[in-house]
């Protein structure tokens, strides 16, 4: 039985990975039609064709707009939120604010309102300011919805439907056994209440931070595993991207400072220490007071890194069946693809793993920083 279930999930987890990166099959088709070249000249469609480096970081950055599927030339994506303040209003009329839709952009192809989103340089990717000749002369303050903010925003929707269903069954089977998504949610909820919240803040002061624990946990849970979905409205790298994972640890700087007593902040500036590790040089001082934003930055970096690395390392297999077809002819790419495929799911399923632990991490780092924060002098 656990063998056939297992057999099952490899079959699905193939096929997501087939229709996620079925917009290269069809990109490779177009530049291997000439099947009888030498290697050199396949080397040649390799430079203008399938881009492994570009491939690989387009699919973990994030973008104006959410690419779906492209066939040949024909890009299908679901356009986003274009929102910036410019500050320039001479060029546009005096107008600061500009929403739009990124369509507009015509995939990068085209300007629209002397904006631009460039494909060169340090600003690859983001959007820039054009005078009236078309030379680029500043980024304006982007607030656009990009398809990291989408997936997160993908993720809280189903999120709170998920707490919210489950409440309704709680209090709908009030006295009797767990069922449905309460017994999905329930266990859950009294693993970091019972194992994280109570032995690192204690019994005392843990239901405080709950809420906070909670939300954190599942947030973070949910987008490492929809990110791991290629299929649209999923798939979005959230979790690997740094500037969210430092909004997360933010969240837990604030948080823990705003809840401190007395004796942290005492800890932080005066410590119970040999007087000679304070004065004339404030060694403990300044180690402590480092400490207090070296803890948020190794959150912000550990959940980052871990989930950035696993989508790079399954788009560096996928990479693989085309870099081959490219170089060796189509006959070389299906033959590398099993390899390639097999790899890519054991390290998505390693990754189920990992979204999981890095969850757990977060959360419990968290509790133990509320925990110092709140301690009471012994």
């Amino acid at each position: 039985m656990v063998m056939v279930k297992f057999t099952k999930i490899v079959i699905l987890t193939l096929a997501l990975i087939i229709v996620g990166f079925a917009p290269l099959l069809a990109q490779h088709d177009d530049h291997s039609e000439e099947g009888g070249h030498e290697a050199g000249e396949h080397s040649e469609e390799n430079s203008e064709g399938f881009q492994p480096g570009d491939f690989i970081i387009e699919h973990v950055l994030d973008a104006h707009d959410w690419h779906i599927v492209s066939f040949g030339d024909k890009h299908i994506s679901i356009p986003l939120p274009v929102i910036l303040y410019s500050k320039n209003p001479e060029l546009h009329g005096g107008q600061n604010f500009h929403v739009f839709m990124s369509s507009k952009f015509h995939h990068g192809h085209s300007d629209y309102k002397n904006f631009r989103l460039s494909h060169t340089g340090d600003d690859k990717g983001k959007i820039v300011e054009l005078d009236n000749e078309g030379h680029v002369i500043d980024k304006p303050i982007d607030l656009s919805i990009t398809k990291a903010i989408a997936g997160a925003m993908v993720a809280a929707v189903i999120l709170v439907w998920l707490v919210l269903a489950s409440a309704r069954m709680a209090k709908r089977n009030t006295g009797k056994a767990p069922r449905g998504l309460q017994n999905l949610v329930e266990p859950v909820v009294l693993f970091i209440r019972d194992e994280v919240a109570k032995p690192a803040i204690g019994d005392k002061k843990y239901q405080i931070f709950m809420p906070f624990l909670l939300s954190l946990f599942f947030f973070i849970l949910l987008n490492n595993l929809l990110g791991l979905i290629p299929i649209f409205p999923f798939g979005a790298n959230v979790t690997g991207n740094i500037a969210v994972t430092m909004v997360f640890a933010l969240f837990t700087f604030f948080v823990t400072h705003i809840r401190a007593n007395k004796h942290y902040w005492k800890e932080l500036y005066n410590p119970d220490v040999p007087w000679w590790l304070k004065f004339p040089i404030p060694l403990m001082p300044i180690v402590e007071l480092s400490g207090v934003f070296t803890k948020p930055f190794v959150l912000m970096v550990r959940l980052f890194a871990n989930m950035l690395a696993g989508h790079l390392i399954v788009t560096v297999f996928i990479s693989l069946i085309f870099i081959f077809g490219n170089l060796m002819g189509a006959g070389a790419g299906f033959g590398v693809s099993p390899v390639s495929l097999l790899f890519s799911v054991f390290i998505l399923l390693l990754d189920v793993l990992v979204s999981f632990i890095q969850a757990y991490v977060f959360t419990l780092l968290s509790a133990i920083y509320f925990g110092m924060a709140t301690a009471e002098h012994h």
